[in-house]
C-alpha cells in the first residue's frame, strides 16, 4: 500500500469520525426537545479503482420508521375527530339537564304535568291557574332558547371548519416548500435533516385537521395523499375552499369544502374526508347538532299537540265569546273530508244553559247537522243556518272561526261521548285547532289528512329546490321541481318523483295515510335533502309547500321557535278551559260548572297517554307517552355524549401509544449516543495515529534521499 493511498485513507476516516461526532452532538443537545428525531450518519466503504480507500458518509438522515409515522398519522386524526365531537356533544347534553334534576329542559317537562295536575284539585284557584301557564309558556321558551344554543353550536363548528381549512391551506404551502428545499438539498448532496424533521412537524399537525397517507419521494421530501388517495402536496400542493354560511339556523344550508388538486380539477373534499378534525366538526354540524334539535322540536310540538287535544275537549267558565281556529294549511272542504264520528257546537247563555246546538254526524263519507244533509262545499251555509243565527261560523285563509251573535254568550265544542268525531286521531275542535291552548306562527303537525284526490291547493309554476347530499355530506345535486298544472295531490306527487325534471333519479315521495309526505332514496343511495328554495303559497292558508308538509329536517327543527302560550289566556287565566261540557243538562239548566276540574286532569294526563311522534333525527316513528318519549331523549342524547367521550378516550389513548412507540425509535437514547461517541472518538483518534504515522514515514524517506 503506498503512503499516499494510507494518508487519503486516514484523512476520510478522520471527517467521517468528525461528521459521526457532530450528529452525535446535535443528537445529545436535543435529548429533550419534543419532536426531535434522532440523526443517524450512514457510513459507507469508499473504494478507489477497486482498491479500499477509506470511509465516507453518504448521507444523514432522520431515524424515522414509516409504519410507526403511519400510526400515529392515523391516531392524531381519529383523535382530532373524535376529541371535538365529544366536547361539542357535551355542551348539547349540558342544554337539555338532567331529567331526574331540578333544572334542565327535561326536568321542566315533568314539572308541567305537574302543575296541571295540582291545578285539578282546585280548578277555580287563580295561582294555581297562574303557575300552570307560567310553567307552560317557560317550556316553549326554554325549548326555544335550547334550540338556539344548538343552532349556536352549529356556528361555532362551521367557523372551525373555516379556520381549520385555513390551517391546512398554510399547513399544505408550507409542507410544499419544506419539499423544494429538501429536493435541493439532496440533489446538492447538502444535509436536509433539519428541513425534514420541520417538515414532519407540519405533517403532524395536518394529520390532526384530515386523515393523510405520507410516501418518500425519489428526489426527496413527501408526497401527501387523502385516505382515498387525492393529491395534497408532493408536485405543487392542493388548495381548500370554504365559504362560510352567514347567519346560521335550523334551516341554514352550508358550502361544501372543495378541493383543488395541484393541476387537478375542483371537487368535493367531504367524499375524501375519513377523519381528522374537520370530519368531526361536519358531523356534528351538518348529522348530530340537527338530529338533537329535530327531536327536540318533535318532543315539544307534541307536547303542544296533546295539550292543544286535552284543551280543545274543555270549555271555559263562561264559555269564550268565540273560538278561532289555527290555520290548517288546506281549503275547507279538503279538511272536512275524511271525519267521522259526532261533534257538537253549542251555544251558551251567561248562565251556562244550552241556547242553541248543531249536533254534526259524519258518517261514510256523508255528514248530517241537526239531520239536515250537508256536503263539504255547503258546510258553513247549513251549520250557519241550524245555528238560528245564536252564532256564525266563518272560514278564511286556512282558518275556520265560530262567532256567538250575542255579546254575553259563549260557543262551546264537545264530542259525543260514545261516537267522538275524529280525523287522523283528532277530535273535530281539535282538528282546527278552534280551542288550543298552544299557538304556532306555522304548521307544527304535518298529517295533514290530505289525500290523492285532495286539492294541493298550490299555483302552477311555483317551484321548490332540493339539495341531496350524500353520507359523507357531500352535494350529490341541487334538483328544481315545478308545481303541475293537475290540481290534486296526486298529480303533485307524480310531478316530484319525475325521473325527468323531478327527484325520481334519487328518490321518491309518497302521501301516506295521515296525509303525512315522506321522502324514500333510491335503492342502494344513501342520501338526504334539504329545501334551499321555496315560492310556493298554498291557497288559501297562505302556507309553502314546506311547512305545511314539513319537508327537510330544517323546517322540523325550527317549529319549536313559534310556539307559545295563547296570550288572552296568559294575561287572563280564568279563559283556561278546565270544566266540560254537558250535553245531557235539561232544558234551560246549566251545562257548565264553576269549579269543574275535569280539564285540568286531562290535561294533566297528558304527559301519560300515548301520542304518534314522528321520525326525527336518526330516530324513527313511534308510539309512546311523552313521558316515555322524554326518557329515552334523555338517554339517547347522553348515550351518544358518552360514546363521543369514550371514543375521544380511547383515541386519545391509542394517539398517545402511537406516539411513545414513535418516540421510542425515533428519540435520542443517551447510553446508546454515549457509546456511539466513544466509538467515534477512537476512530478519530485512530485516524489521527495513522496520519502521523503516514508522516513519520515521509520524513524517515526524505532524511533518506
Amino acid at each position: 500500500m503506498s503512503l499516499n493511498l494510507i494518508m487519503n485513507t486516514a484523512s476520510t476516516g478522520l471527517m467521517a469520525a468528525q461528521t459521526q461526532l457532530r450528529v452525535v452532538s446535535d443528537n445529545v443537545s436535543n435529548v429533550n426537545t419534543p419532536g426531535y428525531v434522532r440523526k443517524i450518519a450512514d457510513q459507507v466503504a469508499y473504494a478507489s479503482n477497486g482498491i479500499g480507500a477509506g470511509v465516507d458518509v453518504a448521507r444523514i438522515r432522520l431515524a424515522t420508521d414509516r409504519f410507526l409515522q403511519a400510526a400515529s398519522l392515523n391516531a392524531e386524526a381519529d383523535a382530532g375527530r373524535y376529541g371535538v365531537q365529544s366536547e361539542l356533544y357535551d355542551r348539547i347534553q349540558s342544554l337539555l339537564g338532567d331529567p331526574g334534576g331540578s333544572g334542565g329542559l327535561l326536568s321542566q317537562v315533568n314539572s308541567l304535568f305537574s302543575a296541571f295536575s295540582t291545578l285539578s284539585e282546585n280548578a277555580i284557584s287563580g295561582p294555581y291557574r297562574q303557575q300552570a301557564l307560567t310553567q307552560t309558556q317557560a317550556l316553549f321558551d326554554e325549548a326555544s332558547r335550547i334550540s338556539g344554543q344548538i343552532q349556536a353550536v352549529r356556528e361555532d363548528a362551521d367557523a372551525r371548519i373555516s379556520a381549520g381549512v385555513a390551517r391546512a391551506n398554510d399547513l399544505l404551502s408550507q409542507i410544499e416548500a419544506m419539499n423544494v428545499e429538501i429536493s435541493r438539498a439532496s440533489i446538492a448532496g447538502g444535509d436536509t435533516t433539519g428541513a425534514e424533521a420541520a417538515q414532519a412537524s407540519l405533517i403532524d399537525q395536518l394529520s390532526g385537521i384530515m386523515d393523510i397517507r405520507v410516501s418518500v419521494r425519489p428526489v426527496g421530501g413527501v408526497q401527501i395523499r387523502t385516505g382515498t388517495g387525492m393529491l395534497l402536496a408532493g408536485d405543487g400542493h392542493a388548495t381548500l375552499e370554504y365559504q362560510r354560511a352567514g347567519s346560521v339556523n335550523a334551516e341554514a344550508s352550508f358550502d361544501d369544502i372543495w378541493l383543488t388538486e395541484p393541476r387537478g380539477a375542483r371537487r368535493s373534499m367531504l367524499d375524501h374526508l375519513g377523519s381528522g378534525e374537520l370530519r368531526g366538526l361536519v358531523d356534528l354540524r351538518d348529522t348530530e347538532a340537527p338530529a338533537a334539535s329535530q327531536r327536540l322540536a318533535e318532543l315539544v310540538s307534541r307536547i303542544a299537540d296533546e295539550l292543544n287535544r286535552a284543551h280543545n275537549a274543555s270549555t271555559s267558565v263562561p264559555a269564550p265569546n268565540s273560538l278561532t281556529g289555527r290555520n290548517i294549511g288546506t281549503g275547507l272542504e279538503a279538511a272536512l273530508t275524511g271525519f267521522s264520528g259526532t261533534t257538537n257546537v253549542a251555544v251558551t247563555n251567561a248562565a251556562g244553559a244550552i241556547t242553541a246546538r248543531a249536533e254534526i254526524v259524519f258518517s261514510g263519507g256523508s255528514m248530517t247537522i241537526n239531520g239536515a244533509a250537508a256536503t263539504p262545499a255547503n258546510f258553513l251555509s247549513v251549520l250557519n243556518a241550524q245555528l238560528g243565527g245564536a252564532a256564525t261560523a266563518s272560514f278564511s285563509n286556512g282558518v275556520l272561526s265560530i262567532q256567538s251573535t250575542a255579546s254575553g254568550n259563549g260557543v262551546v265544542i264537545a264530542d259525543d261521548a260514545t261516537s267522538p268525531s275524529q280525523k287522523n286521531g283528532r277530535g273535530f275542535s281539535h282538528y282546527f285547532g278552534l280551542n288550543d291552548l298552544v299557538r304556532s306562527d306555522r304548521p307544527a303537525t304535518y298529517d295533514t289528512g290530505l289525500t290523492a284526490s285532495s286539492p294541493h291547493g298550490f299555483t302552477a309554476g311555483e317551484a321548490l329546490t332540493f339539495r341531496f347530499n350524500n353520507a359523507s355530506g357531500a352535494r350529490v345535486r341541487d334538483i328544481t321541481v315545478q308545481v303541475p298544472a293537475g290540481a290534486t295531490m296526486a298529480d303533485l306527487v307524480t310531478a316530484l318523483n319525475d325521473p325527468m325534471t323531478g327527484v325520481g333519479r334519487v328518490g321518491s315521495f309518497a302521501l301516506d295515510a295521515q296525509g303525512r309526505l315522506g321522502f324514500t332514496p333510491a335503492a342502494g343511495q344513501a342520501i338526504t335533502y334539504s329545501v334551499i328554495g321555496d315560492t310556493t303559497t298554498q291557497v288559501p292558508s297562505g302556507v309553502s309547500m314546506t311547512e305545511l308538509f314539513g319537508l327537510g329536517g330544517g323546517v322540523r327543527a325550527s317549529r319549536l321557535d313559534g310556539l307559545t302560550v295563547r296570550s288572552d289566556i296568559l294575561a287572563q287565566p280564568s279563559r283556561l278551559a278546565l270544566a266540560r261540557l254537558d250535553l245531557n243538562a235539561a232544558p234551560g239548566a246549566s251545562a257548565l260548572a264553576v269549579g269543574d276540574g275535569r280539564g285540568a286532569l286531562a290535561l294533566g294526563d297528558a304527559g301519560e297517554i300515548s301520542a304518534a311522534f314522528e321520525a326525527a333525527g336518526a330516530v324513527g316513528a313511534s308510539s309512546m307517552s311523552i313521558s316515555r318519549y322524554v326518557s329515552e331523549l334523555a338517554g339517547d342524547v347522553g348515550g351518544r355524549a358518552a360514546a363521543a367521550q369514550s371514543r375521544a378516550e380511547a383515541s386519545a389513548a391509542v394517539r398517545t401509544e402511537a406516539r411513545q412507540r414513535q418516540a421510542s425509535h425515533e428519540g435520542v437514547n443517551l447510553d446508546e449516543e454515549l457509546v456511539n461517541l466513544t466509538t467515534y472518538q477512537q476512530a478519530f483518534n485512530a485516524s489521527a495515529r495513522m496520519i502521523q504515522a503516514a508522516k513519520d514515514l515521509y520524513d524517515t524517506l526524505l532524511n533518506m534521499i
